[in-house]
């Protein structure tokens, strides 16, 4: 078991008629594991194939279709759980949850109930007031995912489609630390973040490959500390479970709602049932689903057909080794580098594919000036153009000869942007386009100096109030750069403004 040191977070507070309540709340995150292939046979996890194209016959149960586990499937989810600094059970075993749907051929799920592959964990959750804390893991299993049953194509029959049935999932469950609906987002952000860096789960929610069940309650001040205390979840209320959550904003908009309902069924002097529930986001509201099945309820058993998964610990170190940089260790390295705000850094390691550009850029360059350019200039551009960081039309390496070229002063910042525009819709070397096109900056202040002497001569009225208040200094400089094209030397056009009004 790991030592985790767990902060203390500052609960959502909600008000009812009668009291204050608090909110607890605990995530299981369904992660679909990147893999080309499914977690007990060889049919293709690709999205977006025609209904029921990609199942084999041990996805479809036929007769005498046995199992076989999938090596990748396993190496993904270790890979997982050391990434989430997780421990890793070297041996773990493989239940039927038994239970009948229409897009569950076998009538039961193959899952990992009572020896996960992965134990206890944390995830560092910043939150959006400048703090942050450790949301603990509780365990990591893998399980089979079941179809998809479709009820909008005709108004008296459902479809099923089994191409979904047999993928691999990650169940991520995490511990009840969680206490309000904008930390729910995001530690599911963040665990989305850490998943993406890793290789492990691509985190498309729109598509399912990530979704959240969420387990929501509510306790009077003063009920959680107790829980913290002894572990004792009766100092806790019963909680109810919303189902299928694929979006942050629904998320949050969902515990919220649902927090409200539990406290007007208390407070009405009533008793919440353990359930299952939905979120509709037409209406805003949760509905009920079915009642909450305990363990018991779901009959489960050793599957007779798979024998317990036995992983070496030279594996496991050989995973550790290959680990990528993760979020957290990049992002202090980039203040520590680069010397960036705390803002920008979190903004750069947002994406892997972003913290990577920009590390290109900045190689041997200004860091603080490449970040700038990056978030503000780049960032800004692609969003524009509904363009991901992959896409961009602007390469590190044109982007990084943009910045040298204002490092040396050949070109101003007013030049560079629309250099920038240039690179960006027509492509090139961004030295050979300031040569070929004349976008230099003008440094020669003798020439500087002419045309500013002509906007003084031309404007005296303008020169006297200048000299009662150094404030309108800034009209000559804007005057001056108007007049060279915006060529000028920004600095060396202050510089000589100051002097020729001090005269």
């Amino acid at each position: 078991m790991l030592d985790l040191t767990y902060d203390m977070p500052k609960p959502k507070i909600i008000a009812g008629a009668k009291h204050d309540w608090e909110l607890v709340i605990g995530l299981e995150v369904h992660a679909q594991v990147s893999s080309n292939a499914k977690l007990f046979s060889g049919a293709s996890t690709a999205f977006g194939a025609e209904p029921n194209s990609n199942v084999s016959f041990v996805d479809a149960a036929m007769p005498g279709m046995l199992p076989v586990i999938n090596e990748y499937c396993v190496e993904q989810a270790v890979r997982t759980g050391l990434g989430l600094k997780a421990d890793i059970n070297l041996v773990s075993a493989f239940d039927r949850k038994n239970y009948f749907y229409p897009d569950l051929p076998q009538g039961y799920q193959i899952s990992q109930l009572y020896h996960p592959i992965v134990g206890e964990g944390e995830v560092l959750v910043e939150l959006g007031d400048g703090t942050a804390r450790q949301v603990r893991i509780e365990r990591i299993h893998l399980e089979q995912d079941a179809g998809k049953s479709i009820h909008d194509m005709d108004p008296h029959m459902s479809f099923v489609d089994l191409n979904r049935t047999g993928v691999a999932l990650m169940e991520i469950v995490s511990r009840p630390d969680i206490r309000g609906p904008e930390e729910a987002a995001a530690y599911v952000t963040k665990l989305r973040q850490i998943l993406r860096y890793l290789g492990t789960c691509d985190g498309n929610m729109q598509n399912g490959n990530m979704r959240a069940d969420v387990n929501v309650s509510i306790c009077l001040p003063g009920a959680y500390e107790k829980y913290q205390e002894t572990q004792d979840f009766s100092h806790l209320g019963t909680r109810c479970e919303i189902k299928n959550m694929n979006s942050m904003r629904f998320i949050q908009a969902a515990i919220e709602i649902e927090a409200r309902r539990q406290i007007a069924i208390v407070e009405a002097g009533g008793k919440v049932d353990q359930e299952t529930r939905l979120y509709d986001p037409d209406k805003n509201e949760t509905r009920s689903m079915r009642s909450k099945e305990e363990a018991h309820d779901y009959r489960y058993f050793p599957d007779p057909d798979l024998m317990p998964l036995e992983i070496e610990q030279g594996w496991v170190d050989d995973i550790q080794a290959s680990l990528p940089e993760l979020p957290d260790e990049k992002k202090s390295r980039f203040i520590n580098d680069f010397s960036l705000s705390d803002y920008d850094a979190s903004v750069l390691t947002a994406e892997a594919e972003s913290a990577e550009y920009f590390e290109s850029v900045a190689e041997g360059r200004d860091g603080k000036l490449a970040a700038n350019w990056v978030i503000n200039e780049l960032f800004g551009r692609l969003k524009k153009d509904d363009l991901d960081i992959t896409d961009s039309p602007v390469s590190p390496a044109q982007l990084g000869g943009i910045i040298e070229l204002i490092s040396a002063e050949t070109i101003s910042g007013k030049i560079a942007k629309d250099l920038f525009e240039i690179v960006f819709n027509e492509g090139g070397d961004p030295a050979v386009i300031v040569e070929e096109r004349g976008m230099k900056q003008v440094t020669d202040t003798g020439a500087i100096e002419a045309a500013l002497d002509q906007i003084i001569a031309d404007n005296p009225a303008q020169v006297e109030k200048a000299k009662v208040n150094p404030k309108l200094a800034g009209w000559f400089v804007g005057q001056v750069m108007k007049a060279t094209g915006g060529k000028a030397n920004p600095k060396a056009v202050n510089q000589l403004v100051a002097q020729k009004l001090a005269q």
